[in-house]
Order: structure tokens, then C-alpha cells, then sequence
């Protein structure tokens, strides 16, 4: 159970980083409501990340958290953002998947 917390503080911290990218773009009411998302993402994050980390040891959890949230804010980046990828980006986060797993895997 640990581990979905810990993947949902993940998605959460995508979700910080996405709102963040979004309220540079928007004016008025708009940028506000985006740094609202940013807010509560950013907060619910961290709420999770201790939660798991209760289960989970720290450096463990803290290490796949942030492998996350890059690999799911480099997507967010392509795919919305119109971000290129490249060979070299792509070899990268091929590498960070599998660091995150490894770390699944092998965490006592």
C-alpha cells in the first residue's frame, strides 16, 4: 500500500509541476487559479511522501519520488508543451524508469 501512496505523491508532484507551467502562460483570474493547483498539489505531495515514507525508507522513497515527477514532467513536457525528445532524452529516461523500478525492487 505503501508503494501506491508513494506513486500517487508522484503524480502529484506532476501535477505541481504541470500547474506551475501552466500559470506562466495565463493572465488575470487564470495564473491564480493555477498557482491554486499548484498549491494543493504541492502540499497533497508532500502529504503523501511522508505517509509513504512511514513504510518506506526515506532515501528509497524521497529518490523514486523525484524519478516521478521528472519522468512524468518531462511527458507532460512533450506531449502539452511540444518539448522535443530526442535520442539522448529518450535513452535518459528509459534509465530513470529503470531506476525507479530497481529501487522498487530491491528496497528492504
Amino acid at each position: 500500500m505503501a508503494w501506491i501512496v508513494l506513486l500517487l505523491a508522484g503524480f502529484c508532484e506532476v501535477g505541481f509541476t504541470t500547474c506551475l507551467g501552466l500559470s506562466h502562460k495565463a493572465e488575470g483570474w487564470l495564473k491564480y487559479a493555477w498557482l491554486g493547483g499548484f498549491a494543493f498539489f504541492a502540499v497533497l505531495s508532500f502529504v503523501l511522501l511522508n505517509k509513504a515514507s512511514e513504510h518506506i525508507p526515506l532515501g528509497t522513497a524521497y529518490a523514486v519520488w523525484t524519478g516521478i515527477g521528472a519522468l512524468g514532467t518531462v511527458l507532460v513536457g512533450i506531449i502539452y508543451f511540444g518539448e522535443s525528445l530526442s535520442l539522448w532524452r529518450t535513452f535518459f529516461l528509459v534509465l530513470l524508469i529503470g531506476s525507479i523500478l530497481g529501487l522498487k525492487w530491491f528496497a528492504k
